[in-house]
């Protein structure tokens, strides 16, 4: 018998506490709980964006570094393609000059030196 007291016992005290999750709360306490709850929601939402904002930000700050890198890597590659043609051209001229003989020899050649400068000269520059 003592084990059915138990069970009686054990059964009303679960009921109510079931009884006591489902009761209503007042009209009140509802407004004022859904009043923080929006306010909660409105705070987390504003906190998404500028987490959102923020990492957009950092993807384009990224990004142009990037751009900038594969400019600057275009342009590096560009001076050293016409640096190399200057120097395919200055080979070219200087066995050109050697169909000439004396002054005029040198003269081709330093001429044919000063273009190849004159090129580097500008790649330098840019």
């Amino acid at each position: 018998m003592t084990k059915n007291v138990w069970t009686i016992v054990a059964i009303t005290a679960i009921g109510m506490g079931l009884g006591a999750c489902n009761k209503a709360e007042s009209p009140g306490k509802v407004s004022e709980d859904t009043a923080a709850a929006s306010e909660q929601a409105a705070t987390d939402v504003e906190k998404a964006r500028e987490h959102a904002a923020a990492n957009v930000a950092d993807a384009e700050k990224d990004a142009q570094g990037e751009i900038s890198d594969v400019d600057k890597a275009n342009d590096k590659g560009a001076a050293e393609v016409a640096i190399a043609q200057a120097e395919g051209q200055h080979k070219i001229a200087i066995e050109q000059c050697e169909a000439l003989s004396g002054d005029a020899q040198k003269a081709c050649k330093d001429q044919a030196d000063t273009e190849l400068q004159r090129a580097k000269d500008a790649q330098r520059m840019n």
